[in-house]
């Protein structure tokens, strides 16, 4: 049978960003050039964790960078594990191994290191292809506003709850996606019901407060009032995402809910009642309405 030609776009892709974009639209273009599909290489964990106590937080899930990944062209996703074993391979043989599963060619950033002790770079992959009559495309450094693109700075305007700002850099919102899991239910008795999704561990907490959100359920979207925290007001500890979907009726416990986060609102504050609580969830939807409704 013979075997699908493949172009690899090369990078681990957190938060997969403008930078990062620009990496696939060439690999997209390269591949309908060379009659091949479009395929991403990416890893499970941040390649860091093999070697270092102090790990960055990712951006995203694994699950939602495949989703973001898919939604900008790739056929297909190679996702390897982050194990010594292949964090080893010199970075020949990485290569090699990608040709013998289809690679008719390469993208990746100006300044990407793979293999062995990051041995391989974008020269070394550029003269690879040459040897092999692959066509390659190296990416140089995206900026914005005289800004470097990267995942480090989106971190940080995340954490410091600049949301609008981090999806200028992202080129799309920011997202969350987990199944919703029971809470306390505290929301009902005062008309509020809402949605908890846990935030998984490993992944970045943006700062804590209330957002305006879309809520993405079943293909269908929703205005949320999104907030993270602990919910000091009902004894809450542990922080998640809780969501007030506006106009939905239903149950959601046990579906799968995408938050898209376009606006920082407020911190999160402790009420003296849950009546006043429940008058600034009010106020919050009157913003969460016009926020959308603007964007």
């Amino acid at each position: 049978m013979k075997q699908t030609k493949k172009i690899f776009a090369l990078g681990f892709f957190d938060g997969v960003h403008l930078g990062h974009q620009a990496l696939l639209d060439a690999c997209v273009r390269l591949a309908a050039e060379q009659n091949a599909l479009p395929a991403a290489i990416t890893f499970d964990r941040h390649p860091r964790s093999l070697f270092s106590a102090t790990v960055p937080p990712l951006i995203n899930t694994g699950e939602d960078r495949e989703r973001l990944l898919r939604q900008l062209g790739m056929a297909q996703i190679t996702v390897l594990p982050t194990t010594k074993e292949v964090m080893s391979t010199p970075w020949e043989l990485f290569l090699e191994d990608l040709a013998a599963d289809g690679a008719a060619g390469f993208v990746c950033g100006e300044d990407f290191r793979f293999g062995h002790e990051g041995g391989g770079s974008s020269e070394k992959l550029r003269r690879f292809c040459a040897a092999h009559n692959f066509p390659c495309e190296i990416v140089p450094e995206q900026q914005l506003d005289g800004v470097r693109i990267s995942s480090t700075h989106i971190r940080g305007l995340l954490e410091d709850g600049k949301v609008e700002a981090a999806a200028r850099f992202l080129g799309h919102p920011h997202i969350l996606s987990g199944e919703v899991v029971p809470g306390r239910q505290l929301g009902r008795t005062i008309s509020i019901p809402t949605a908890n999704i846990p935030i998984p561990e490993g992944v970045i907490v943006p700062k804590l407060g209330v957002y305006a959100c879309l809520a993405v359920v079943e293909g269908k979207k929703y205005g949320a009032v999104t907030n993270i925290g602990s919910r000091p007001t009902v004894g809450g500890h542990q922080i998640r995402a809780e969501s007030w979907l506006l106009d939905f009726g239903g149950d959601l416990y046990g579906k799968q809910l995408t938050l898209e986060f376009y606006g920082f609102l407020r911190p999160e504050i402790r009420f003296g009642s849950l009546d006043a609580l429940k008058e600034q969830i009010c106020l919050d939807a009157q913003q969460v309405r016009g926020r959308l409704t603007k964007g």
